[in-house]
């Protein structure tokens, strides 16, 4: 374990699998008190095993983050369990629905809105005003690719990941005078629950035949994606630790080299 979190309080949405159990992990490890949440509390159970069993601290905290009394029950027992949150990673995600635009129902549509963004929203509403009241905090936006291009059948999901983008560009712009720092990142390419929810979806099946062969033929390999997990644990913790400040509301992956952009950032903020 490190200390370059310590005495950090983080609260991790989607925490019980995949990414979001990675992050958690990752900060706990860096000396954060974590908060996981989700709809499964049994994932959750799992999660707060894994860290405490490493010495960490975790509580997990059940709930939809499309339900605003549930973004506020998850305050309320982070701030009585570990005090008030400085850091805020939303990572709770779903791929579908998959198919032409004209095809899908916009009620599922619109449900993958309201995860991805708000969710983001309601986290965003329930802990930034309290980071400020404290000199600031971070706010990480688990995005994707999907975000920044056109791939056609999947535009619940790239609409959502393109709204993240910039709803965290808007956070920096907005926060930076408070010491609020946010960001969007894409998390990579690893085989998760998501990826498994693709390849079950008879409309992705149907409309995105490659993109599930692809899926299917790594599961088949036993893909490892414990390195994929492991570098996006580091970014966050990195985004989180305050030392990626001057990059607040850019849109980051983990193969991005953060020394060499804040190289960049500097030198910019020199010649302004």
């Amino acid at each position: 374990m490190s200390d370059e979190l310590k005495g950090r309080v983080a609260v991790v949405t989607g925490g019980g699998r995949g990414f979001g159990r990675a992050i958690a992990m990752g900060f706990a490890a860096a000396g954060a008190a974590v908060v996981v949440t989700a709809r499964t509390k049994s994932q959750l159970d799992e999660t707060v095993a894994m860290i405490e069993s490493a010495g960490g601290r975790a509580l997990a905290v059940e709930g939809d983050v499309k339900e605003r009394a549930d973004v506020e029950r998850v305050r309320r027992e982070t701030e009585a369990r570990f005090g008030p949150a400085t850091i805020v990673v939303h990572n709770a995600g779903v791929p579908w629905p998959f198919g032409p635009t004209w095809e899908v129902e916009p009620e599922r549509w619109w449900e993958a809105q309201a995860i991805h963004v708000y969710g983001a929203m309601l986290y965003i509403n329930a802990f930034v005003p309290t980071m400020i009241e404290r000199g600031g905090g971070h706010v990480i936006l688990v995005a994707s690719g999907a975000g920044r291009g056109v791939r056609p059948y999947l535009s619940g999901y790239g609409v959502a990941k393109s709204t993240q983008i910039r709803l965290a560009s808007f956070l920096a712009e907005e926060g930076r005078q408070h010491g609020v720092y946010a960001f969007s990142i894409t998390p990579g390419n690893v085989l998760t629950e998501l990826s498994e929810l693709t390849m079950a979806d008879p409309m992705a099946q149907k409309y995105l035949p490659d993109f599930v062969g692809n899926l299917s033929r790594r599961k088949a390999a036993h893909e490892d994606g414990s390195e994929g997990l492991r570098r996006c644990a580091e970014l966050c913790v990195a985004l989180a630790s305050g030392r990626c400040n001057p990059l607040s509301g850019r849109y980051l992956t983990p193969d991005d080299d953060l020394e060499a952009l804040l190289r960049e950032a500097a030198a910019g903020a020199q010649s302004a």
